[in-house]
């Protein structure tokens, strides 16, 4: 009966609509040790021409894995005495690119998590519906034939993209963003959901489009929503579409964002701000993959997408506070990657800027003009800022910059108004002061706010003065020891010559 059953849901299911051609290239490996399940798994696979092995145990499914790789597995996660997970990880570095499917009679949420984390695209608990198993199937088989065009078309381009830059940078010398950078490469190729963790304008949009940019997913829609933008009517409606007279308005049936980014990639935008009930619903799609649009008493269609997601708070507070399901977290949170904010990479301010205003000068000006430049005066007043806006801010400051230049112009701190204005702010809160104050005892803030303010002092008064000491102590009505001392305690340096500029990075 099982096996019956699986035939038939299987062979109408849209998802494995494959040519019989295309469905005889995949190779699947099922390892079940419950027979009725296993001869049911084979049965089904089987009419619908895929090249099937099955196996009882795990031993006897890694001994096959080394005889020859698979596209995609099936395999049970409850196993002994080689487990589930050994099967999977024996399967992952073999190939890849091997999309591990787990079947598990005990699911739990430590479990399917450790087994994500391993590498497994989806799992599937026991007792699993036909429709589910058609779904998470149908899934992986599209995606075995998505990976294998895409490598196909780069190997007979490898010449033409080899001399190509990366349609979306990253850009980034320090610790801090290398480390996010790196994971993001990491994590690209495979389908595991990507949480992005990071400050308002830290550039989590631009990581969520590289790594939708180089997966297999990277010829399919990236789709963007902004979980923070909508009320919850507008947004779960756009999000799951709706039939037609589903609510005042609703003239005729509309497609969701959902089902737009079918084969590619969704990123939801501040997740947090999402309310509860959509995310109830966002669940059940990570789940089985069905869609039901509003006003829908059915299930609609199914779709395959690729889920990345960003917060600029930690989400544990955001679970604490009521506002995020945590059950939706460890869902979307397989492999979470941290973006620093400005003020942790400010070794990459002068790199950063100086591409920004290249790309503000192309976009605003003339070609052919020659492009101004921002003098080491200038990237040393840049890396003294708070950056409160992070790399947004920064943007945006040396866009400003762009429009007001001349061309070939040297760009001095002078001609930086928006970013001097920060650092009046700077002057004026004494940056950190008010946030931190309650945590330490009056001394220690007193002490740290003394000496933050000497620090913004002694720079600012030295880069008014373009260097020159003598006028500058003459200012701060103080012996040029006295400002000397206050320069090497806060490793604020000077360089002699025409300009006496200060001579390296401050902050």
């Amino acid at each position: 009966m099982a096996e019956r059953m699986l035939t038939a849901t299987l062979a109408d299911s849209d998802l494995l609509a494959l040519p019989i051609e295309e469905r005889a290239k995949i190779r699947l490996l099922i390892v079940e040790n419950d027979r009725r399940i296993r001869d049911g798994l084979v049965a089904a696979t089987r009419s619908e021409g895929y090249a099937v092995l099955a196996v009882d145990d795990g031993a006897q499914a890694i001994e096959a894995l080394k005889r020859a790789p698979y596209d995609i597995v099936l395999t049970d996660f409850d196993l002994t005495p080689v487990s589930g997970l050994d099967v999977l990880r024996a399967a992952r570095r073999v190939r890849s690119e091997s999309i591990i499917i787990v079947i598990t009679a005990s699911p739990s949420i430590s479990s399917s998590i450790e087994a994500l984390r391993a590498g497994a695209s989806d799992y599937l608990p026991k007792p699993f519906s036909a429709t589910h198993l058609q779904v998470v199937l149908g899934r992986a088989a599209h995606a075995v034939l998505q990976t294998r065009t895409v490598r196909e078309l780069r190997a007979a381009e490898v010449g033409r993209l080899a001399s190509q830059a990366d349609p979306i940078a990253l850009i980034g010398t320090s610790p801090a963003i290398r480390e996010a950078m790196d994971l993001a490469r990491k994590v690209a190729p495979t389908d595991a959901s990507v949480f992005l963790v990071g400050e308002s304008g830290t550039g989590k949009e631009l990581f969520a489009h590289f790594i939708h940019e180089h997966s297999r997913r990277a010829s399919q829609p990236f789709v963007v929503i902004n979980c923070a933008a909508m009320p919850e009517p507008l947004l779960e409606s756009e999000m799951f579409g709706h039939r037609k007279g589903a609510f005042t308005g609703a003239e005729r049936e509309k497609q969701g964002l959902l089902e737009s980014a079918h084969g590619g990639t969704l990123f939801l935008d501040e997740l947090s701000e999402m309310p509860i009930g959509v995310q109830a619903k966002l669940l059940r799609v990570l789940q089985d993959g069905v869609i039901r649009r509003v006003g829908s008493e059915q299930a609609d269609t199914t779709v395959d997408v690729r889920f990345i997601s960003a917060m600029n708070r930690e989400p544990q507070d955001a679970v604490a506070a009521g506002k995020l399901r945590d059950d939706l977290l460890y869902r979307l949170r397989v492999f979470p990657v941290r973006i620093p904010p400005l003020r942790e990479r400010k070794a990459d301010i002068p790199l950063l800027a100086t591409h920004f205003l290249a790309n503000a000068w192309v976009r605003h000006r003339i070609a052919g003009t020659t492009m101004p430049k921002l003098t080491t005066r200038s990237l040393q007043f840049l890396s003294t800022q708070p950056w409160r806006g992070n790399v947004r801010e920064l943007r945006n400051v040396i866009e400003h910059v762009a429009v007001l230049a001349d061309a070939g112009q040297d760009i001095d701190p002078e001609h930086i108004p928006v970013a001097q204005h920060a650092r009046d702010e700077e002057l004026e809160s004494a940056p950190g002061f008010v946030t931190d104050v309650l945590r330490e005892t009056f001394h220690m803030a007193k002490e740290r706010f003394v000496s933050e303010f000497e620090r913004a002092y002694v720079r600012r008064l030295v880069d008014s003065t373009g260097g020159n000491l003598a006028r500058a102590a003459r200012i701060a009505n103080v012996d040029r020891t006295t400002l000397y001392r206050l320069l090497e305690k806060h490793n604020v340096g000077v360089r002699r010559g025409e300009s006496e500029a200060p001579s390296e990075a401050l902050g």
